[in-house]
């Protein structure tokens, strides 16, 4: 089995990791930069509270020099999917399977979906239907990205030991043969990637959880345990997470797979881990912020819902994101 993860970041660097110790998975990682420059000179690297796990793999910044493959992660900002589309295309042979970032609603949501919106595309989310064409939703493998980690040198990857998990299904909910070759695949290096029925209800989960604590651990500077040791904060994301729930009801999730106070648990337990955003803040990086405002609107306007809280703290977000450096 071939395995190309296009960036190698703190979520590709850790499956990549993983996935390498596995003799029966080629596993290639698409970098660039110093980060290029460190997984060739000495590998991989996690570090965790559980010890360090190395692996050595294949890298380049050109994807054609790693060839076809039978699965490729895309662990992208959203934000950078767009820009790379030309160069994931030589990673793709006709049953190349694809896994896209799930940071927000993606691309290919509605495509298969019965109901009112059936294939819709919508515009705002994949300008001009880029993603669409280039990596078609029959590609598609849905895969919830839920792992603490970070990037804390070139190569190197700080897991805070906490949470570490990665639903994956099928859009169309069933139990293909590449879905199960892909799971025993996460399953043989222990990674907990647990085969679900309804993708669409974990990718809103996790994305109702960064959306909500992304922008009070940046508008704070605070960790997860910062902000969960202040009840009147989990109050205010209580409010924010009802209100997005309430959404994907109206979209077709009939049951959210972690309630509420399931996800403000998994939050408490990941201790000091400060969130993707407030980590770019502190690097001067882009926050990776219009993805989850353009998901939040554009869902908001088809389910004709009010968001009043999320929107309240996305527009004081955004004066923080227009006088970050």
């Amino acid at each position: 089995m071939r395995i190309c993860i296009f960036g190698a970041g703190a979520i590709g660097g850790y499956l990549a990791t993983h996935l390498a110790q596995n003799d029966d998975v080629e596993v290639s990682v698409v970098a660039r930069g110093e980060h290029l420059s460190a997984i060739r000179r000495n590998g991989m690297v996690i570090q965790s509270p559980h010890g360090e796990l190395r692996a050595r793999v294949a890298a380049s910044d050109h994807a054609a020099d790693l060839g076809v493959q039978d699965f490729v992660i895309v662990a992208l900002k959203s934000h950078q999917v767009a820009p790379a589309l030309e160069g994931i295309l030589p990673l793709l042979g006709p049953h190349t399977a694809v896994l896209p970032p799930t940071t927000g609603i993606p691309y290919w949501y509605f495509h298969g979906l019965d109901g009112l919106f059936l294939d819709r595309r919508v515009e705002r989310l994949d300008p001009g239907g880029r993603q669409w064409r280039a990596l078609a939703p029959e590609r598609v493998i849905g895969c919830v990205y839920w792992v603490a980690a970070e990037v804390t040198a070139p190569g190197v990857i700080h897991h805070d030991g906490s949470l570490s998990r990665f639903p994956i299904g099928e859009p169309d909910g069933s139990s293909s043969e590449r879905l199960l070759r892909l799971a025993g695949a996460f399953a043989a290096v222990g990674l907990d990637a647990p085969v679900v029925a309804d993708i669409r209800a974990w990718i809103w989960a996790k994305m109702i959880s960064s959306l909500c604590w992304n922008p009070v651990a940046t508008l704070t500077l605070a960790t997860l345990a910062g902000m969960n040791a202040r009840p009147e904060i989990v109050a205010i994301v209580r409010r924010m997470m009802a209100e997005a729930d309430a959404l994907a009801q109206r979209l077709g999730v009939a049951r959210m797979p972690i309630s509420i106070d399931q996800r403000i648990e998994a939050a408490q337990k990941a201790g000091n881990h400060k969130m993707s955003m407030l980590q770019d803040l502190e690097r001067g990086r882009a926050l990776e912020l219009d993805v989850l405002v353009d998901s939040i609107e554009s869902m908001r306007e088809l389910a004709e819902s009010p968001t009043p809280t999320i929107d309240t703290l996305y527009a004081l977000l955004k004066l923080r994101a227009a006088g970050s450096p």
